[in-house]
């Protein structure tokens, strides 16, 4: 017999709004990071060379971060939406405050390891000795993005995407300012030197987090305090223990952890491999500047509608979470197709467009260093698949339930209708 939430209508207004919300804010970030990808390419004394000392770094960087905070937005916001749902706005609370602990301590370890192994990773694991400076102004960012990550996810289970969204955008406007600041701070100072440029880049990003982590600090104050009319009273239900909170968390995050680390583990191959295999056959800045296309301009270009497009996979998770713990299994059938199919009207005409106006692309947007259009046609085929990859992700972490009956039910009723 159909449940009296399934034969409810489907109301997607929210829903939409999370989505539009954090679509708008990703296309105006990732258009923020082109103008200082841009600035950097084009700038005099940076160009392909740059962005290989620039990349090696962010590439270690990124896989530290991945470890220490990637998965946890949606872990976080899974578990939040789910408390709510049932009238548990004290788990929810409990929830946050273990996490931040936990992954507190989690992203210092990551940080104390870039900063102590930067001489190590840039001249053994890399072998560009120039990234030294890079990895170190990089390390703090570890620890204020671990804990940023956590406070997101609460904010998306509570039904405040707009914090993440604002939070971010902020993120990328601070990043964007004063990486041409402090770009050009370090060339009046210094002159002009490849290797303290891309350092004061990275300094950049350090900044950015900072400020960003200090934004959502500030909002969480704001938002605790503001009456909420008509607020959920929690329902007294038992306290589940610190170490199975984490549990649950791990649980979540870690299949979306191991996705990313293993395309973050691919671009660190790039960078462990392509310069040292280059070099064989041409000379050590030819082959460092052959990794700065790949890294700096090739994957910038193949990650944007990624970044549009992971709008469906955030707000899935909290969405799909609520309604399967209310048992409206309809409503998150409905809202995994229409992910699904926008997911594939964004992915198929960028691999298109990318394949057939590669060097077009390359010339509009990189006019002093236009060369690597083959590469970026060859990547513009992964495209698609990496869109779909990415809302299919969010939709299996929505569902993912620890007695595994979502599982069941999503094979039954929507891989097979």
């Amino acid at each position: 017999m159909q449940n009296k939430d399934e034969r409810k209508p489907v109301k997607t207004e929210g829903f939409m709004k999370s989505v539009l919300v954090l679509m708008i804010s990703q296309v105006f970030i990732k258009l923020l990071g082109f103008v200082y990808r841009v600035y950097l390419t084009n700038r005099e004394g940076f160009g392909d060379e740059g962005n290989a000392i620039y990349s090696g770094g962010y590439q270690i960087y990124a896989i530290l971060l991945t470890i220490s905070s990637i998965g946890v937005p949606n872990a976080i916001s899974k578990l939040v939406s789910e408390r709510i749902a049932v009238r548990d706005k004290r788990g929810a609370d409990r929830i946050l405050k273990i996490a931040l602990m936990t992954f507190g301590l989690i992203g210092l370890s990551g940080t104390l390891i870039l900063f102590f192994g930067a001489k190590y990773i840039s001249n053994v694991i890399l072998q560009i000795p120039e990234s030294e400076m890079t990895l170190v102004a990089l390390s703090p960012a570890i620890f204020f993005v671990s804990i940023a990550s956590v406070m997101r996810g609460y904010f998306n289970g509570r039904d405040r995407i707009s914090a993440t969204a604002k939070s971010q955008t902020l993120e990328q406007i601070f990043k964007t300012v004063l990486t041409i600041v402090v770009v050009e701070l370090v060339v009046v100072i210094y002159g002009i030197d490849v290797t303290i440029m891309a350092a004061g880049a990275n300094l950049a990003t350090t900044l950015s987090v900072l400020l960003s982590f200090m934004y959502l600090g500030w909002y969480y104050k704001l938002y605790k305090r503001k009456p909420k009319p008509g607020a959920v009273i929690s329902e007294r239900r038992k306290q589940e223990r610190p170490i199975n909170i984490v549990k649950k968390i791990l649980f979540v995050s870690f299949p979306i952890a191991l996705s990313a680390i293993m395309s973050t583990l691919n671009k660190n191959v790039d960078s462990m491999t392509v310069k040292r295999f280059l070099v064989k056959f041409m000379t050590e800045r030819e082959a460092t500047i052959q990794y700065g296309i790949l890294s700096g301009k090739v994957d910038t270009l193949i990650t944007l509608p990624l970044s549009f497009n992971v709008a469906f996979s955030t707000a899935l998770v909290p969405t799909i979470s609520a309604a399967i713990a209310r048992k409206d299994y309809r409503s998150a059938s409905k809202r995994i197709s229409f992910s699904m199919l926008l997911t594939m009207i964004i992915g198929l005409p960028c691999t298109l467009g990318m394949a057939v106006f590669a060097q077009p692309i390359l010339n509009l947007i990189f006019p002093n260093a236009s060369s690597g259009a083959m590469l970026l046609q060859i990547s513009a085929f992964t495209v698609v698949f990496s869109v779909l990859a990415q809302t299919a992700n969010g939709a299996l972490q929505g569902l993912r339930q620890n007695n595994g009956a979502s599982s069941f039910w999503f094979y039954t009723v929507y891989v097979q209708k």
